[in-house]
């Protein structure tokens, strides 16, 4: 086993990341060792890459950062029992307590003890990561290659929300077209969902969202009603509307677009306070509304297991991009722009350019 790891890392409390050698991690008795074969690029290293408030607040580096991934098991210690060297596996981030009224309960989600990859602990932007036993999760190297089988936690996320209303044959807004909106949408296609209407403010986005089963797209950005041009899209009201994007403004238009006693189900996270016309918005129309975070621990990951391993839903065209972690850089940047959707990094593509 080598003794250092290349790993992107958050050095000091400022803006960007950093590329550095340091220790491959030892193993408690109860985690494992795993090499990294893919890991991917969430909103959550955006913010904290930029170094925003919310990752000022709870950011403590130096961190690893990365919660998305898949590899292989190099070292097991000797209190583990879910898994063994060689054995191919991913991992919900969001380690629990186990033993609080949540964790008993199957809501581990909602546990407040939550410890998470990449964001309290060291995560998988780098050659290894260490992970609890009490997370591991199997893949079939068969059916999910490593490119997909890092999607699966923000792809649960999606599974569990839109497990949140029953879709077949209703129509479906689903408003902003980041990577769990197009997650969603390939899942309400899939759900028998009789007509699905995609909203965001980038080309690029609604064009994945056409091909991940959207009947309609609907670019918002220069839309001085966005309610009014989505209902004559679906020649009338929505019977369920999932807001992804976080926009008050998007917010606003899941509550008017979707029907008297209609379902909407919110998912974005606005970066500010939101105002809302309880009365007319919610209860004068009999609006049912849910509020989503995260996925059930581990129903979800069943689910999402299923729905990949047998086709049901592809996500190979929301891979737009891959680089070894030499390319964080240009990685972060395209995230930025939204003009990506999911971006793959590869430690052994630095590992091998490394070595030439």
């Amino acid at each position: 086993m080598q003794a250092t790891m290349w790993a992107v890392r958050k050095e000091r409390p400022a803006p960007g990341l950093d590329l550095v050698e340091v220790p491959v991690p030892a193993i408690r008795p109860d985690e494992v060792l795993v090499r990294v074969e893919a890991a991917s690029v969430c909103g959550t290293d955006l913010h904290i890459f930029n170094w925003d408030d919310w990752a000022r607040q709870r950011i403590r580096p130096p961190l690893v950062l990365g919660h998305e991934f898949a590899g292989t098991v190099v070292e097991a210690g000797p209190l583990v029992r879910n898994g063994e060297v060689g054995d191919y596996v991913s991992a919900e981030s969001h380690v629990t307590c186990g033993v609080c009224i949540h964790c008993r309960t199957g809501r581990a989600h909602m546990c407040e003890q939550t410890r998470i990859l990449g964001v309290d602990l060291d995560g998988a932007f780098a050659e290894y990561v260490v992970v609890p036993d009490s997370v591991l999760w199997q893949n079939d190297r068969a059916k999910l290659p490593p490119e997909i089988a890092t999607l699966q936690e923000p792809f649960g996320n999606a599974v569990f929300a839109v497990g949140h209303a029953d879709l077949a044959g209703k129509t479906v807004a689903v408003l902003g077209c980041g990577p769990v909106g197009l997650f969603s949408i390939g899942i309400a296609r899939a759900s028998g969902a009789g007509r699905i209407v995609a909203s965001d403010t980038r080309l690029f986005r609604l064009d994945l969202a056409r091909q991940m089963g959207a009947h309609e797209i609907l670019d918002v950005s220069a839309r001085t009603d966005a309610t009014a041009a989505l209902v004559e899209l679906n020649e009338g009201h929505f019977d369920v509307v999932f807001e992804m994007s976080g926009s008050p403004e998007a917010i606003g238009t899941a509550f008017t677009a979707a029907r008297n006693g209609g379902r909407v189900i919110l998912f974005g996270i606005p970066a500010r306070p939101v105002q809302v016309d309880i009365a007319e918005a919610l209860i004068f129309k009999n609006l049912d509304v849910s509020a989503v975070s995260g996925r059930q621990v581990w129903d979800t990951w069943y689910r999402t297991r299923w729905l990949l391993e047998h086709g049901v839903v592809d996500l190979r065209p929301l891979v737009t991009a891959e680089c070894g972690l030499d390319g964080f850089q240009h990685a972060f940047d395209s995230l930025a722009s939204g003009d990506v959707c999911k971006i793959v990094l590869r430690p052994q593509f630095s590992v091998a350019k490394a070595a030439a």
